[in-house]
């Protein structure tokens, strides 16, 4: 198959000519009209890419110890994990695409792994799986613990995903240190600017990891997606 005529659309929100942060409960209200219109087949799989506002956003696994009180907007969303925080210079995307029978929550986030270490592969950084955790890391260095450069929680419902992943590109350390990251407190956060020092953005980003997105995902998507 020839994934690079698959119908699965991209949209670059606010990553154009007229480049501009998005508010996440606006982003989230999108992603739930774009997925009710993907569950029910009346639109193939869509992929949404965004540059947020600062704002932490907390899983259904978050104790209230671990939410940060500093001010900026934290928001309870339906996704599985912990804390976490969405900003600038941080790529965030949302793949919602329905899935093929048999096809869980976790062969889909394998999928987005592979498709994030893929891209870095690409750009000169070789990045690994952990064992037991998701996302995409750097290992220990000796000097440095290991680190999550790309953090990943879905939500599968009619057999569709929503939610997605973060890729930090050049984002401010100093929301970080207001959270314990995914609820991890053996491990650190790192980003593609501080491993691979260059001129980075997030939309040059965001087209990069397209087609290895559309690789990725296409062993995940139903075939009656791929079909239309």
């Amino acid at each position: 198959m020839d994934v690079s005529r698959q119908p699965l659309t991209f949209e670059y929100r606010g990553l154009g000519d007229d480049h501009h942060l998005s508010d996440y409960r606006e982003t989230w209200e999108h992603q739930r009209a774009v997925h009710a219109a993907v569950s029910t087949g009346a639109r193939p799989g869509h992929v949404i890419f965004v540059e947020h506002s600062p704002v932490y956003t907390a899983g259904r696994r978050t104790p209230s110890h671990e939410r940060p009180r500093d001010g900026t907007p934290v928001i309870d969303v339906d996704r599985g994990g912990r804390i976490t925080y969405h900003g600038p210079g941080q790529l965030v995307g949302y793949p919602i695409v329905r899935l093929r029978e048999g096809v869980g929550v976790v062969d889909h986030v394998r999928q987005l792994e592979s498709a994030i270490m893929a891209m870095l592969s690409s750009l000169g950084l070789e990045t690994v799986r952990m064992p037991g955790r998701t996302g995409v890391w750097l290992p220990t260095d000796g000097t440095r613990p290991d680190r999550k450069i790309c953090a990943i929680g879905v939500r599968v419902a009619a057999r569709t995903a929503m939610h997605g992943f973060a890729l930090n590109v050049q984002p401010s350390t100093k929301y970080f240190a207001n959270i314990i990251p995914c609820g991890i407190t053996d491990a650190g956060v790192t980003s593609l600017s501080e491993e691979l020092p260059g001129e980075w953005s997030v939309a040059g980003l965001a087209h990069q990891l397209e087609p290895f997105l559309r690789r990725e995902l296409s062993p995940v998507i139903s075939p009656s997606d791929a079909a239309r």
